[in-house]
């Protein structure tokens, strides 16, 4: 089993900046891939980033250059740092693991197998 907390959602205005976390505990944190998806009323979770075990990044096309994930292999976490922040933003963010190995980025939420409670991101314009 795997445990996920995300922390460090809150409001803030565009073009601002945030950094969300997602603390991992239950399995070697080094060996799995994670990613962020995000979900707004009435749409589907969609992929926002992730990192392979390996350290290999990828982004969707509506935030790269804006935000960057990072891992911490030490300290068990996830980081997804939010710059240049639109309203379009604004969702619920879960953080996810995946324990399969992969050596690509999952991009699609039945690629991973473990999820946390989510963080509520609102950008206001």
């Amino acid at each position: 089993q795997v445990q996920l907390v995300e922390s460090g959602g809150g409001l803030v205005q565009a073009g601002g900046s945030l950094r969300l976390s997602c603390a991992a505990s239950g399995r070697t944190f080094s060996n799995y891939g994670m990613g962020w998806f995000r979900q707004a009323p009435g749409k589907e979770r969609e992929f926002v980033a992730g990192i392979t075990w390996s350290g290999l990044r990828t982004y969707s096309d509506s935030v790269k250059g804006r935000f960057t994930i990072s891992r911490d292999n030490a300290k068990n976490t996830v980081y997804l740092q939010m710059n240049s922040l639109k309203s379009e933003d604004t969702a619920v963010y879960y953080c996810a693991a995946d324990l399969t190995g992969r050596l690509r980025v999952g991009v699609r939420p039945s690629e991973y197998g473990y999820w946390g409670q989510g963080t509520q991101v609102t950008v206001s314009s």
